[in-house]
């Protein structure tokens, strides 16, 4: 008897796994080890879990997968795990509280969405008890270890969800963020933690925290895929909305600026784990990323170190003031019929809500505008800011013996930022002398997922050339991991070719910069165009004119053009700006695009000289001198 064909090792990456159904691989071979035969039930002694869903259970979600087309279901065959305070329909939704438990009828918004997409289902994940706390360890199902090191702590509240992406079990998995559980565990098992702009996603389904603070967050092994999850889920779905943030331009920086990258000045890392080695690692990294654009002559990245200590006061509010009283709205029946059935910890967190009253709440609130009011003007002085995303990594037992003081240090980094309704993504960074991973988490204004999504590829990109492992798999990633397909959103924007005194270096070229432009490409029009130095033009200028078709391309030249992005919003104030006889029409652009640009009137070429046979401003100007 022949010996069975081995079964190849099931998908890492979401690109992995599309590349798999594309070559014609079978649903029920690749998701094998999630059809064995169980009964909601974590699987062995994998805390990781609180339930596994049974074989009937994904055979159901497979089956559906016949009505849907794979190629517009981004996630079509899709395994992924969630988070078990975010209702998934026909399975209990605990918080890592039995009694409290409900069976839900229908999904939360974000697990229906990507349902939608094609993604399966495959179980509930672990977590601190509703949600509260930073270590992991605070859960009757047992506490998670470090996916690197079973000694140390997972991170929480989403400890569950951060270690079953970062064994390879599920390509993603869903958790939740207030105070940095979206972000924690993904530094602690060298994943991508994306958590989103406060408002962004919508909450219906998800059992809260702090309602007015609370996101759902993306674990994943690279950033393209926590991009494309994130891009699926995100918009609202008619619920409330505590905090409103329009989408921010998808970059950050400005125009021939270096990116300036705001660092603690004091990070106070472990030194003992090796943290401090490995912030030096990272600082070196951010001063060497790659530029966002094709420009050759990109200014480097600026390091400008930062006092935290207006950041660390809003992080006080969110625990030693009164918005533990948000927490205290979802448990308060529960402290008074069955307190014994709550985390002890949790349980002497969320009592602290009694010490407040209404007056205290809002005096609080005050407090933190005006904070707010004093941070503000560090983003002028700043694009972004990288922090560790946690200074250090404690054991278990340490946590058993101190666990407030323990988990309390983790917040650190972490539990302002939705105070302030930033937006963050925890990176990967290396792995320390101590054989523990160490990240970073990049925070930035609210709206800017995009831009960090952009920051967070281009991070990632020399480290997987390095040959970095993805998560605790000890695989390493392929150019495809580094490719995102789909981007959450970002400001509408407009394509511009400038042609003269706009382009880089000319006198109007901070026109562009002060309305947060970035350059998209340096190229040519197709050869149907005659460019022409305009009479009596302060500072000179050119004409652009397209050959009629009648005339032949013989008669038109290729010019050289710029293309930049401009935020659409500040495209009013530039046409504002545009004398005659110049305004913006459609150019073609070499490689048969259309954009908007810079064209002339027919009557103000009168009396203009052609420099056609120059093909482009810049030399004309250079003859000139």
């Amino acid at each position: 008897m022949n010996a069975p064909t081995p079964r190849p090792p099931a998908p890492l990456t979401l690109s992995d796994w599309q590349r798999a159904y594309r070559d014609g691989a079978d649903p029920r071979d690749l998701l094998a080890d999630f059809l064995a035969p169980q009964v909601n039930t974590r699987p062995g002694d994998d805390p990781a879990w609180i339930l596994r869903c049974d074989a009937a259970f994904v055979h159901a979600q497979i089956d559906r997968l016949a009505t849907l087309d794979r190629a517009s279901h981004p996630l079509w065959g899709v395994p992924f795990a969630v988070k078990d305070n975010i209702d998934v329909a026909g399975l209990p939704t605990t918080a890592a509280c039995p009694a409290l438990a409900h069976t839900p009828t229908r999904h939360a918004s974000v697990v229906q969405r990507l349902v939608d997409a094609g993604a399966i289902v495959v179980g509930k994940t672990n977590l601190d008890q509703f949600a509260t706390g930073l270590v992991g360890t605070r859960s009757p199902f047992g506490a998670v270890p470090n996916t690197f090191d079973a000694a140390f702590v997972c991170g929480g509240s989403s400890s569950g969800s951060a270690s079953v992406v970062a064994r390879g079990i599920v390509p993603f998995a869903l958790g939740t963020d207030t105070a940095g559980s979206g972000r924690v565990p993904a530094g602690f098992n060298h994943i991508v933690g994306l958590k989103p702009t406060p408002g962004s996603v919508p909450m219906q389904g998800v059992l809260p925290a702090c309602r007015t603070l609370d996101v759902v967050s993306v674990f994943a092994l690279t950033v393209a895929d926590a991009a494309l999850v994130m891009s699926l889920m995100e918009g609202t779905d008619g619920g409330p909305v505590f905090q409103q943030h329009a989408p921010r331009p998808a970059w950050l920086g400005r125009l021939g600026q270096p990116l300036r990258v705001g660092v603690p000045a004091q990070p106070e890392v472990d030194a003992e784990l090796g943290f401090d080695a490995m912030w030096a690692q990272a600082l070196a990294l951010a001063a060497s990323l790659a530029p966002d654009g094709p420009a050759p002559q990109q200014p480097p990245v600026e390091l400008v170190p930062i006092d935290m200590q207006p950041f660390f006061e809003v992080a006080r509010l969110l625990y030693e003031g009164p918005w533990v009283a948000e927490r205290h709205t979802v448990l308060q029946g529960l402290l008074k019929r069955q307190p014994e059935a709550i985390d002890p910890v949790v349980r002497g967190v969320v009592s602290q809500a009694t010490q407040h009253d209404a007056t205290e709440a809002f005096r609080a609130r005050y407090a933190l505008e005006t904070l707010r009011q004093q941070i503000a003007p560090l983003w002028d002085d700043i694009d972004v800011l990288m922090v560790p995303t946690a200074p250090t990594c404690p054991t278990l037992a340490a946590v058993a013996a101190e666990p407030v003081l323990r988990n309390s240090a983790l917040g650190r980094y972490t539990n302002f930022v939705n105070l302030l309704g930033l937006a963050a993504l925890a990176l990967p960074t290396g792995v320390s002398t101590s054989g523990l991973p160490f990240g970073v988490t990049f925070i930035a204004p609210g709206g800017s997922d995009a831009a960090l999504v952009d920051l967070g590829l281009r991070w990632q990109a020399p480290l997987v050339a390095q040959g970095q492992p993805l998560g605790a798999t000890g695989q390493r990633a392929s150019s495809d991991d580094l490719r995102a397909t789909a981007w959450p959103a970002s400001a509408p924007t407009l394509a511009l070719a400038v042609v003269g005194a706009h382009l880089q270096g000319m006198p109007l070229h901070g026109q562009l910069i002060e309305r947060g432009c970035r350059l998209l490409a340096r190229t040519h029009t197709a050869p149907r165009y005659r460019l022409y130095a305009l009479p009596r033009s302060v500072p000179p200028k050119p004409g652009l004119a397209r050959v009629a078709d009648g005339d032949g391309p013989a008669n038109g030249v290729a010019i050289e053009v710029e293309v930049y992005e401009m935020p659409l919003a500040a495209v009013g104030s530039f046409l504002a700006l545009i004398p005659p006889p110049l305004g913006l029409g459609s150019v073609e652009l070499a490689d048969g695009r259309w954009v908007k640009g810079f064209v002339c009137e027919p009557a103000g070429l009168q009396g203009a000289t052609d420099i056609s046979h120059l093909g482009g401003w810049r030399a004309h100007i250079a003859a000139r001198v």
